[in-house]
């Protein structure tokens, strides 16, 4: 048995200011006590001056790709050893960075369900949806899930469902990174993404969306999925806040996974980005700083719907998107008018609740899984320190600290 004890505690749900005392036995939290309890004889006990809290969920990552231009397209050509390689490294990086439970939503021929099931000490758990569903030339087209016609979209739900995947996802949209989709309409026939829908739900299986438009959108309520992944809301005069779309969501109990967060140094110049991104920017016709106000608008706005909000980075996709970010995800929540143990519970319990994982990790509760981070300071007061972890340990096994 090993004993935790740290000043400041977050347990998933809420601050505890006075600290904690996590006893821990091989893989289980075995006991959540106060700071000052009186560990047995023979206990080894670390103590920290910072924060303790439950590892982190990100909700949407592709672990096939680094983050390096172009990575997640070259997924789509590479052989399992690379595919099973680059996973490998990205579990390591989120695992450094606290992450302790990922949710692959962008895979190449399931080699995110191999490296779930090998559940290798010290990586983070996954839960994997396999390669999206897109229509020809569609996004992400080149992880291999086109269809085409409900027979098509019947079978490849049913063929992800024999594979063993935890959730099923659907591009409603075009993306931003494949040159010659529509990211401001929509992919899909309404027929086809509702047996989709259908398919996924019979087989007990949760849906998501990727919708950056706000057609897109529309387009996944309509068919009934669980959850919306970015809910960019994009329209030719920019980013919308449809209040009637809002409280639709809100009325059928959808998860919105907004993907908000990215790195500043991964950003180019735009005179420098791929020419169908300069298109796009040039058609929306905002700025990153008009973009961020926007969007901040709109997640409030979810926010007084008491629609339920997950936090994921889109962790793999791009430059300014690297496995291992997470942490700017929360912190942008702030902006929208999240308290700070509000944003975190997107990661946490929250997190873990929506994604059916809730009686196994994001909360600081015996008999579940002994996921810890530790970071310097105190969390209410500067939740940037999210992103220097002093201690890290996935289902007991100490990756940091």
């Amino acid at each position: 048995m090993e004993a935790f004890k740290a000043e400041r505690c977050f347990d998933g749900v809420r601050f505890r200011p006075d600290g904690v005392t996590v006893l821990v036995e091989s893989e289980q939290i075995v006991g959540v006590e106060p700071l000052a309890h009186d560990v047995p004889d023979g206990v080894r006990v670390t103590s920290y001056d910072g924060t303790l809290l439950p590892g982190l969920i990100d909700a949407h990552v592709h672990l096939v790709s680094d983050a390096t231009p172009g990575s997640l397209e070259r997924a789509g050509s590479a052989g399992d050893d690379e595919l099973d390689g680059t996973i490998a490294r990205m579990l390591a990086a989120q695992a450094a960075a606290g992450v302790t439970t990922v949710r692959d939503l962008g895979d190449r021929r399931f080699r995110t369900l191999v490296a779930r099931d090998r559940r290798t000490p010290g990586e983070p758990r996954v839960l994997a949806a396999g390669p999206p569903l897109t229509v020809p030339d569609g996004h992400c087209h080149y992880l291999g899930g086109v269809v085409s016609g409900t027979d098509e979209v019947r079978a490849a739900v049913r063929d992800h469902s024999e594979r063993g995947v935890d959730l099923v996802k659907v591009m409603a949209s075009g993306g931003m990174l494949t040159l010659g989709s529509d990211l401001l309409g929509v992919q899909f026939t309404a027929e086809e993404l509702r047996t989709a829908v259908e398919e996924a739900h019979a087989a007990g299986l949760r849906v998501v969306a990727h919708c950056h438009s706000e057609a897109g959108a529309r387009h996944a309520v309509a068919a009934g999925v669980d959850g919306l992944e970015h809910a960019t809301m994009l329209t030719r005069d920019g980013i919308a806040v449809p209040g009637d779309l809002i409280a639709e969501i809100a009325r059928r109990g959808l998860t919105v996974d907004p993907t908000l967060g990215f790195d500043p140094a991964g950003v180019v110049p735009l005179d420098q980005a791929p020419p169908h991104v300069r298109e796009v920017v040039a058609r929306v016709g905002m700025t990153p700083a008009e973009v961020a106000v926007r969007r901040a608008e709109q997640i409030a706005r979810l926010r007084e719907h008491g629609i339920r909000l997950v936090s994921g980075l889109d962790a793999g996709a791009a430059p300014p998107k690297p496995h291992g970010g997470l942490w700017r995800a929360i912190v942008q929540l702030l902006d929208a008018g999240y308290g700070a143990d509000e944003a975190l519970s997107t990661s946490t319990s929250v997190a873990a609740d929506d994604l059916g994982i809730g009686g196994t990790t994001g909360r600081l509760v015996p008999g579940l899984a002994a996921d810890l981070l530790v970071v310097d300071g105190d969390l209410r007061q500067d939740l940037t320190t999210l992103g220097a972890p002093t201690a890290v340990r996935v289902r007991g096994t100490a990756v940091l600290g």
